[in-house]
């Protein structure tokens, strides 16, 4: 095999692994494994099983009040610590709080902690979430690829798809203060349209009388 030839393999293997592990996180051997409920999660850092519970009964709360769940929805959950693992997996998306690839029903959390039941993306404003919350907001994508199929990934509007998300987790990065001020300063922040989406769902909605296929029907 000639220089050439083997750099053309090693680049084409390692780009290959790269894909493998964002279809198959576990190839990256979380160490610790704990199964709650339909989720199955695998972590950097030691499970404790009670606080876990309280978690993924909190987000199966918040879940079971859309129209789209159906019980029970099966995820694998892999939560990081904004190292290697996180980079690996999202390329290095280091704005996000998690990412749900569709078709591999896994879901891939940032710097995150079992115990305060929280994560964060490292932003000073906008930079901590609920996990109970983004299990729920990732899952949520699921369901709306379930119902409306994976081509709404791209042809549903960004406050709509994510904005229905965060109204299933009742909660945004921003709070309403935080939101406030990033208006009144003409600031830009990625969390701007989730917070917005968020509450123009919340209006649609009640005008609607919480029809979510309609919802989603119109735009």
């Amino acid at each position: 095999m000639t220089r050439r030839a083997g750099l053309r393999w090693f680049i084409g293997a390692v780009l290959l692994a790269a894909f493998a592990a964002r279809f198959f996180p576990a190839l990256l051997i979380f160490p610790y494994h704990a199964q709650s409920g339909a989720l199955e999660v695998w972590s950097e850092i030691p499970i404790d099983q009670a606080k876990l519970d309280a978690v993924v009964a909190d987000a199966t709360r918040l879940l079971a009040a859309s129209p789209l769940y159906q019980a029970p929805e099966r995820r694998t959950v892999f939560l990081t610590q904004h190292g290697w693992r996180w980079s690996w997996l999202t390329l290095n998306l280091r704005d996000s709080f998690a990412i749900s690839p569709p078709l591999t029903g896994s879901i891939i959390v940032n710097s995150s902690s079992i115990a305060g039941n929280v994560v964060g993306n490292g932003r000073a404003v906008g930079g901590k979430r609920s996990l109970s919350g983004i299990i729920a907001h990732e899952t949520c994508h699921e369901m709306e690829r379930r119902r409306f199929g994976l081509s709404s990934d791209w042809l549903k509007p960004v406050w709509l798809r994510e904005g229905y998300c965060d109204y299933v987790a009742q909660e945004s990065s921003l709070s309403d203060a935080d939101y406030d001020r990033l208006v009144a300063s003409h600031a830009d922040h990625p969390a701007l349209p989730y917070y917005i989406g968020r509450k123009r769902v919340a209006a649609e909605l009640a005008a609607n009388g919480g029809k979510v296929d309609a919802l989603f029907a119109a735009y």
